[in-house]
């Protein structure tokens, strides 16, 4: 008879997207490190991943099951490899975007103010660092390797004894 891991990677893309966005958050709002406009391009994915692998849990049949944590997998890995772009800026590999697009519809004195108010953070400077690795390198490495494990448990079967 055979089993699968898919309960287990389905774990795995529900736990690893929302212990690195608490980590994400709790970086910003407890360490003080304001996310840059390429922080919040790899939350997205993670974000996603939690819906997807949370609504894993609810389906009824395995294919959609499997489906849904297939793509939460690449979802994931999507932020990883946003993760491994934004820490080549910050090593400056290569050049970064410019995010210095203005969305709010102020004018004069209101906009000159929300401009002082907001903190400046540049995408290609790490603001923390352990062992030479960049909060963006971190998510690029946990999320590349934790995306691989899942869709290896999500598609592998497994022999029961």
């Amino acid at each position: 008879m055979r089993a699968n891991d898919l309960p287990l990677a389905r774990w795995i893309a529900l736990l690893l997207p929302i212990l690195l966005i608490v980590g994400a958050l709790g970086s910003q709002y407890l360490g003080g490190l304001y996310p840059c406009e390429m922080c919040h391009w790899q939350r997205w994915p993670h974000y996603a991943a939690i819906v997807l692998a949370a609504l894993s849990f609810f389906v009824p049949r395995t294919r959609a099951k499997r489906a849904l944590v297939i793509m939460a997998a690449l979802a994931v890995l999507g932020s990883g490899l946003i993760g491994v772009f934004h820490a080549g800026v910050e090593y400056h590999w290569w050049p970064g975007v410019t995010a210095c697009a203005n969305h709010l519809n102020l004018s004069g004195g209101d906009l000159l103010a929300a401009i002082v108010r907001a903190p400046i953070v540049r995408c290609d400077v790490a603001q923390w660092s352990f062992l030479g690795i960049s909060l963006a390198g971190f998510n690029a490495i946990l999320s590349i390797a934790g995306a691989l494990i899942i869709l290896k448990l999500a598609i592998r079967k497994r022999r029961r004894r």
